[in-house]
């Protein structure tokens, strides 16, 4: 794992206006950072939390205005955050998010749909996959992609479905009107770069799934965004769709980083409906995985993800992180013909984004990948004492 400017910052980053957090020892808790061309910057004077900075009538004027104790350079952190060699004596990354509901939505691209099909279908069983894969795709594939979610033609296509036995709830999220949305994790729980992301030691097909992370503010407007991992146990998941809790929330099982860009002039909702999000997976076994994703692909428009999470039926007053989905289902096999891909232990996982940077984290076990021991409470403990409560 390397972790430098090069690899981890967005290629316009010197123009971005970049926010994050820092564990930093001086203070024996978090920070809410500003990152520029002269250094990362402590701006938790300005913002004590991210929800803070975020739910502000304009995050990017409070980000920038923010004057704060420069915490070293860039390169600095970015090479004291990677797990397992960190100097706890010296700032280090944090995931960028804390006291913000951390959602997901699922089965926003079509053929994210057609893996979940394959996995309900399969009963988490990987050896059916191949099998599974060509008949659903023969059957009804093809019909699914200029489908608009909730349109009458869709409905049209529901009804044809059920009469021919093929009906799932998958097919109910991805082209009816509501869209699947879930909590991924609690806030405070999320790791970010050069973190150990967790799989279950039980679980035998398991894989990531790269996604760009929307920053909304409790008012439901998008002020920014990120890359996020929402690691997923394919064969839980596969055995009942009422186990996605077990398939998605597990330690370490969201990370989220390696910032936020906020919103300004050089970077706008429409960028980020045009982003293409890389997914690159190097084992120890010298296995090779790469694989993209094009947020213009999206079934449904980042802005009716959001109205579907937050507004007039469901508030977040500390606003929500939400993940947008993802189209990409690896099916390479790695050990065996036909059993498709899984993760291993070591793995390095590298989601990027020309302009968001990249997330960069190693497979563990989720018993073995460092406890969540830090939550909401230790963190309000933490700003008391600093002062920074008021």
């Amino acid at each position: 794992m390397t972790l430098d400017v090069t690899t981890s910052l967005p290629a316009d980053w010197t123009r971005s206006t970049l926010v994050g957090r820092a564990w930093v020892p001086e203070v024996d808790g978090p920070s809410v950072v500003r990152v520029t061309a002269d250094g990362v910057f402590d701006i938790s004077g300005a913002a004590p939390t991210m929800s803070d900075l975020c739910n502000a009538d304009d995050p990017t004027a409070r980000a920038r205005g923010a004057a704060g104790q420069r915490l070293g350079s860039i390169q600095d952190l970015l090479a004291n955050s990677e797990a397992g060699s960190i100097d706890r004596k010296k700032p280090h990354l944090l995931a960028p998010v804390d006291l913000q509901a951390v959602k997901a939505c699922g089965v926003t691209f079509v053929s994210s749909m057609l893996e979940r099909l394959v996995e309900e279908q399969a009963k988490g069983d990987p050896s059916k996959g191949d099998a599974l894969r060509a008949e659903i795709q023969r059957e009804i594939g093809t019909s699914l992609r200029s489908l608009k979610p909730g349109s009458e033609e869709a409905m049209r296509l529901k009804e044809l479905l059920i009469r021919k036995g093929r009906w799932s709830q998958y097919l109910e999220v991805g082209i009816g009107p509501d869209a699947e949305v879930f909590t991924k994790c609690p806030p405070m729980a999320s790791v970010g770069t050069g973190a150990e992301i967790g799989v279950h030691p039980k679980s035998t097909w398991n894989n990531p799934e790269p996604e760009i992370v929307m920053v909304v503010s409790a008012k439901g407007r998008i002020v920014g965004a990120s890359l996020g991992n929402d690691v997923n146990l394919r064969d839980v998941e596969g055995r009942s769709g009422l186990l996605l809790g077990k398939a998605k929330d597990n330690n370490a099982s969201s990370a989220i980083g390696p910032f936020i860009r906020l919103f300004d002039e050089h970077y706008t909702l429409d960028d980020l409906r045009n982003t293409v999000v890389e997914l690159r997976v190097d084992g120890l076994d010298q296995f090779v995985m790469k694989g993209a994703s094009s947020v213009a692909e999206i079934s449904r428009d980042l802005t009716d993800l959001v109205a579907q999470t937050i507004g007039a039926n469901h508030q977040y007053p500390d606003g929500v992180c939400l993940f947008s989905g993802t189209m990409f289902a690896p099916t390479q096999d790695r050990s065996k013909p036909g059993l498709g891909f899984t993760h291993a232990l070591g793995d390095i996982v590298t989601i990027r984004a020309e302009r968001l940077g990249a997330l960069i984290n190693r497979v563990a076990h989720t018993d073995r990948a460092p406890p969540w021991t830090y939550g909401t409470g230790a963190l309000m403990r933490n700003l008391a004492k600093r002062g920074l409560l008021g």
